[in-house]
C-alpha cells in the first residue's frame, strides 16, 4: 500500500497496491493541515481499537448491576461491538449462595469444612470446582471461622469480667496486714488529720479533693500523684471517704504514710452525720437494685449462654453485673453537698486515675453557673473511647427515655468532676437522681445498662460545663491504643475499664504511668508480693 499526499495537501491518494489501477481519493477541505495533526489522528484511533478489544478479554464477576473495574467496562462494551454476549450467571450463583442463612447446626458434624485459607485453596484447585460449590465452601469456613472468632470473643470478656470483679490475693493481702498493723500499732491509729489541722477541713480557700475507694493501693496512687505533681502541696486537703471494712486499712496506711504538707482526711461513711441520721435514698435504691438483677439478669452464665447477641453487647451485660457499679464508693458523689456542707467547691477524682500535673488552675475556671465542670466524651482522636453519646448509655427505644432526651447529644465522663456545691444546692439533681434511679428499677432496670454514669447523664442533665479534654483522658483500661507518649501528656489519666493497673491483665505498655506512683520497696508491698510488672 502507498500514500500520496498532494503538496497542497487538497488530496490524498491512497493506492492499494501493485497491480491495481484503480486508486481511492479522498478529498480533503480547503484549510491546511499539518502533518502532526494527521499523524496524532491515526495514532489516536489505532490505541482506541486495540484498547476495546483488549477490554472484550478481561474477565470479571461484577454483578450486572455494579460497574466499579475496566474489566467490567471491557465486558460490557465488548459484546456490543463485536457482536458477542458474555456468559454472567457465575456471579449470580455465588450471590445467591452467599446470601442464604446457615445455622450452626448445619457445621456441627461436618469434617470437610477449610480451617484455613491455605486449606479452602488447595481444596479448590484441587477439586476444580464450578462457581456454586466454590461458594458453598467459602460460605461454610467464613460461618465457620466468625462462630469460632464469636465464643472466643465471649470468653475473653467472660474472664476479664472474673479478673475484674474478683479481689486479688495481694490488695486481700495488704488489707489484712494493715488491718492487723491498725489493732497493734498506735501509729497506725493517728487522727488524721491532727487536730491543729481539722480547721482546714472546712475552708474554702483551700484546695479540696474528694476520694470514694475502699481500695488502699489504688487511693494511695491517686493521693501520691495528687500531692507529687502540685505546685502548692499546703493548699491541698484530700477528703477520703471509704466504707467500715476498709476504714483501718486505709487510716493506717495514711497514718504511716504522711503527704505532708498535704492534708490528708480518712472517714468511713459511718462517720457522717447525715449518712447516720436515718433513711438515705440511696442505699433503699441499691438494695431493691441488687434485688431486681439477681431475678432478671441470671448471672453471667446465661448472659454468656445467650446466642443472639453481639459480643459487646454481652460485654455490656457482663461489666453491668460487676460490683463495683452497685458499691456504695460509685453513688456517694450524688451525696456531696450533704457530706461537705461547708465547703462551695470540690474536685471528685476516681481511684483508677493517676494526676500528672498540678490541678490548681480547675478552681479558677467560670463554670458559668454550671453544677458539673466535666469533659465531654463524643468528640477526639481516639473513636472506640470518644465517641459516646446518650444513645451510648440510655435505652432510647423505651418511651420515658425517648420522650425526654436527645439521642446525639454529647455525652460526659466521671472520673474527675469539678463541683460547684453552692450551684448544686439551688438545684433539684440529687432528687431527680433518686426520681430515675426509682424509674429504672419500676422498670425492671430497662432504661439503662451500666452504674452510676447513666442517671448521672440524667441527673446533671443541663447543667454541665465542658473542660479542656487535657484535664481527663479516658480509656486506659478498655484498650492500649493510647500511646505512651499522649498518655504521659495528659493532666489526668483515667484506667476506666476491666483492665485496672493493680491487675494482673492491665496492659503493660500503660501501666508503668500508674506503678511509678507505688513505693514497690515498702515493706508492706514487699510482704504482699506487689510487684511492677
Amino acid at each position: 500500500m502507498q500514500l500520496y499526499i498532494s503538496p497542497s495537501l487538497r488530496h490524498i491518494t491512497v493506492f492499494p497496491g501493485k497491480g491495481f489501477k484503480e486508486f481511492i481519493k479522498v478529498k480533503v477541505g480547503s484549510r491546511r493541515v499539518s502533518y502532526r495533526m494527521l499523524f496524532y489522528s491515526l495514532l489516536f484511533f489505532t490505541f482506541l481499537l486495540r484498547f476495546v478489544f483488549v477490554l472484550t478479554a478481561v474477565d470479571t464477576i461484577d454483578g450486572e448491576r455494579k460497574c466499579s473495574t475496566i474489566g467490567c467496562l471491557g465486558k460490557r462494551l465488548g459484546p456490543s461491538l463485536l457482536g458477542r454476549r458474555l456468559d454472567i450467571n457465575v456471579p449470580q450463583v455465588i450471590y445467591q449462595v452467599l446470601d442464604e442463612p446457615i445455622s450452626k447446626d448445619e457445621l456441627q458434624g461436618k469434617s470437610d469444612v477449610p480451617q484455613t485459607l491455605e486449606d479452602f485453596m488447595a481444596e479448590i484447585k484441587k477439586s476444580k470446582s464450578d462457581a456454586k460449590t466454590f461458594a458453598i465452601k467459602l460460605r461454610e469456613m467464613v460461618t465457620l471461622l466468625e462462630q469460632r472468632t464469636r465464643t472466643a470473643k465471649i470468653q475473653e470478656y467472660l474472664y476479664r469480667h472474673v479478673a475484674s470483679s474478683s479481689i486479688p490475693k495481694q490488695l486481700h493481702c495488704l488489707a489484712l496486714k494493715l488491718a492487723n498493723e491498725h489493732s497493734t500499732n498506735a501509729a497506725a491509729r493517728l487522727q488524721l488529720p491532727s487536730a491543729e489541722l481539722v480547721p482546714a477541713l472546712v475552708d474554702s480557700s483551700y484546695f479540696h479533693f474528694v476520694l470514694a475507694s475502699d481500695n488502699v493501693l489504688a487511693a494511695s496512687v491517686v493521693a501520691s500523684s495528687l500531692v507529687r505533681n502540685s505546685l502548692r502541696p499546703q493548699k491541698v486537703v484530700l477528703h477520703i471517704i471509704t466504707d467500715r471494712k476498709t476504714y483501718s486499712p486505709m487510716q493506717a496506711w495514711f497514718s504511716l504514710h504522711p503527704l505532708s504538707p498535704a492534708i490528708i482526711e480518712v472517714k468511713a461513711l459511718h462517720h457522717f452525720d447525715w449518712f447516720a441520721k436515718g433513711k438515705v435514698p440511696v442505699l433503699e435504691a441499691m438494695e431493691k437494685d441488687q434485688r431486681v438483677r439477681s431475678q432478671f439478669r441470671g448471672g453471667s452464665s446465661a448472659i454468656v449462654a445467650n446466642n443472639t447477641e453481639k459480643p459487646q453487647v454481652i460485654a455490656a451485660k457482663l461489666q453491668a453485673l460487676s460490683p463495683k457499679y452497685n458499691s456504695m464508693m460509685n453513688h456517694i458523689r450524688i451525696h456531696l453537698p450533704e457530706l461537705f456542707p461547708s465547703l462551695n467547691k470540690v474536685v471528685f477524682l476516681d481511684d483508677d486515675i493517676v494526676i500528672q500535673t498540678d490541678l490548681s488552675p480547675l478552681w479558677d475556671i467560670d463554670m458559668n453557673g454550671n453544677v458539673n465542670g466535666a469533659v465531654e466524651t463524643c468528640r477526639g482522636e481516639d473513636k472506640f473511647v470518644m465517641s459516646k453519646r446518650l444513645k451510648s448509655y440510655l435505652n432510647f427505644s423505651h418511651p420515658l427515655i425517648s420522650k425526654n432526651f436527645n439521642p446525639n447529644e454529647c455525652a460526659w465522663a466521671y472520673g474527675m468532676n469539678i463541683f460547684d456545691l453552692e450551684a448544686w444546692r439551688r438545684t433539684n439533681i440529687s432528687l431527680a437522681y433518686h426520681y430515675w434511679l426509682e424509674q429504672n428499677l419500676k422498670s425492671d432496670l430497662s432504661l439503662w445498662q451500666l452504674g452510676t454514669l447513666p442517671p448521672g447523664l440524667i441527673a446533671f442533665h443541663g447543667h454541665v460545663h465542658i473542660i479542656d479534654p487535657f484535664w481527663h483522658m479516658l480509656g486506659l483500661g478498655y484498650q492500649d491504643n493510647t500511646s505512651f507518649a499522649d498518655a504521659e501528656s495528659a493532666g489526668v489519666i483515667h484506667f476506666n475499664g476491666r483492665a485496672k493497673p493493680w491487675l494482673e491483665i492491665a496492659f503493660p505498655k500503660l501501666r508503668p504511668l500508674w506503678a511509678k506512683y507505688v513505693n514497690f520497696s515498702d515493706k508492706f508491698i514487699k510482704s504482699c508480693h506487689i510487684s511492677a510488672s
